[in-house]
């Protein structure tokens, strides 16, 4: 395995080589391309799960059909197999036989930065793709803005980031940014049809529902049990305040039963995600500044709780009861009008 974040039986971003849903930035930068006027490095931001990696990888065969000297399907099939010599690629690597590092290290970066300065193994642009920046150490990110500061001849370098706020201001400034977001309905179905084309009606739907615009989370929605607290936790989300507090004391109890679950990754990228939409919704209101200033504080206290309990190991059922609450007295103060 070459990707530390792949998914069983899903085919890694190469491979796919096809990002849904991604049509309102691959037409200007492939009119780039055409006009032989790409920036030297891009940037690729937004949630995770959207395709970005699939969209370098898709970007990358581009590159080197334009500028190279094979045909598409040839320079496909290469990628494919993470083979081509004009593409490189860099990841976390692995530590053993079964488990990888946490971070990019300097090491990597310095291994990546000396064979782009060998002569080129073929005609045509070299792509460098960093699959995520995010995973870089701040030796190995320091190091890497020496490259993109000094980058070899007809190089262009392809940086995926999950968290673009955290990187550095100097790596920013050196890419063109460009910010993918979260993919429609039928974007994300069509993937999963992609995957695997017998996928049950109510299988997809539920998928789809759960996914957020996140093709990754479908997949992932896929292996979890039919009767899975996500959807009643995706139910409480839509009115908080309407619901008994009975039902997130239930919640709590099914997502916090066991601290590395699958289901408990699920919620908490569920809530990240609704706590940023309501931040995000009130912001955008005019008048509402009770209601940002409470989004603002929900959202801190809510990345408090969850740090806390990580930390040190505290009880993640006491720490979704509490989140909860906190969500149900902040809508019911700022958004809605009912009772709690």
């Amino acid at each position: 395995m070459t990707d530390p974040d792949a998914l069983e039986d899903v085919l890694p971003p190469e491979r796919r080589q096809l990002a849904r849903g991604h049509e309102r930035v691959r037409a200007p930068i492939l009119a780039q391309l055409a006009d032989r006027r790409l920036p030297g490095a891009i940037l690729l931001h937004g949630p995770q799960g959207i395709g970005k990696a699939t969209f370098a990888f898709e970007l990358a065969a581009a590159i080197l059909t334009q500028t190279g000297d094979e045909d598409g399907h040839r320079v496909e099939e290469q990628i494919g197999a993470l083979s081509h010599p004009n593409l490189f690629l860099l990841r976390r690597r692995p530590k053993d036989a079964k488990s990888f590092y946490t971070v990019i290290r300097v090491e990597d970066v310095r291994e990546l930065r000396d064979s782009l300065h060998h002569t080129r193994g073929r005609a045509g642009y070299r792509v460098s793709i960093i699959d995520t920046i995010d995973h870089c150490n701040p030796s190995a990110a320091n190091a890497l803005l020496k490259t993109l500061e000094e980058p070899p001849p007809e190089t262009i370098f392809l940086l995926i980031s999950h968290r673009p706020g955290q990187l550095l201001p100097t790596i920013k400034s050196r890419c063109h940014n460009v910010a993918l977001r979260s993919v429609g309905q039928d974007d994300v179905r069509a993937v999963l049809l992609d995957h695997d084309a017998s996928l049950g009606q109510t299988e997809l739907d539920r998928a789809v529902a759960l996914a957020g615009g996140r093709p990754r989370r479908a997949f992932e929605t896929l292996a979890l049990e039919a009767d899975s607290a996500l959807g009643a936790l995706q139910a409480w989300l839509l009115n908080p305040a309407q619901h008994p507090a009975s039902v997130a004391l239930q919640l709590s109890d099914a997502l916090g039963a066991e601290r590395q679950s699958t289901e408990l990754t699920f919620a908490r990228e569920m809530l990240d995600d609704w706590l940023a939409d309501e931040a995000r919704n009130a912001a955008m209101q005019p008048g509402a500044r009770m209601r940002l200033a409470s989004a603002n504080e929900l959202w801190d206290k809510a990345h408090a709780l969850f740090a806390e309990a990580d930390s040190i190991s505290l009880d993640m059922k006491q720490t979704l009861v509490a989140i909860f609450d906190a969500i149900r007295k902040h809508v019911a103060t700022t958004v809605s009008a009912e009772p709690l």
